[in-house]
């Protein structure tokens, strides 16, 4: 075996043993499970940074299916393709395939004793603290100025407020942010022209377009 297919081997049985470790002790599924996926990928294995596992976690939200099975799958695909893929959702799938198939065999006998009852009051509450975690550091990387905080409430009222279909919002939302991105574009395109104009004027270094831009909070 050639050193490169060898590495790419344990490459795929790292990916497997990492998500194999995820996924039993990440209870709620999910949201919840996101903090966990991001202190393996990011803190200890060092196979994305933040800003990648950002751009990871923001597409698996918005595709179809649970965000955990879909943040595996892309953190597979980026380390190393359609077999990173494939190793990823077996490691994250398989072990609570088997230990639900177990719960599933010796629930009925004790769903109804009270220390059953009290321990998934318990584990609830801990799913609400990891949700609210993965929250925060989303927020601090996806709501970064006005027009993010302006999108966040938006998305926000019409959640609590409106029957609107989490979908139709995730299509509001790109079709704003490319509107917002093509409108950024033209003022940095303008603010330019005029920091030429300025500096002919008056002799003062012009403003780059991306300060102008962030300067002024867009």
């Amino acid at each position: 075996m050639k050193i490169t297919e060898k590495k790419h081997a344990q490459l795929l049985w790292h990916i497997f043993v990492s998500f194999c470790k995820i996924s039993p002790i990440s209870f709620g599924g999910g949201y919840a499970m996101i903090p966990v996926i991001e202190k393996e990928v990011v803190e200890q294995r060092k196979w994305m940074d933040s800003d990648e596992m950002n751009d990871v976690l923001s597409i698996a939200g918005s595709s179809p299916g649970g965000i955990a099975v879909n943040a595996a799958t892309l953190t597979g695909f980026r380390l190393a393709g359609l077999p990173g893929a494939l190793a990823a959702v077996l490691g994250i799938s398989l072990p609570n395939f088997i230990i639900m198939l177990a719960l599933t065999i010796g629930y009925a006998a004790v769903q109804n004793l009270p220390k059953v009852t009290a321990a998934f009051e318990g584990i609830h509450a801990a799913v609400v603290g990891f949700i609210a975690v993965a929250g925060w550091r989303m927020w601090r990387s996806a709501v970064y100025d006005r027009s993010t905080q302006l999108i966040f409430i938006g998305a926000v009222a019409a959640l609590l407020l409106t029957h609107l279909h989490p979908a139709v919002l995730l299509i509001i939302g790109t079709v704003i942010g490319v509107m917002l991105y093509k409108w950024q574009v033209k003022l940095g395109k303008l603010a330019a022209k005029e920091d030429e104009q300025d500096k002919a004027a008056s002799g003062h270094p012009p403003i780059v377009s991306g300060q102008y831009i962030w300067g002024d909070g867009i």
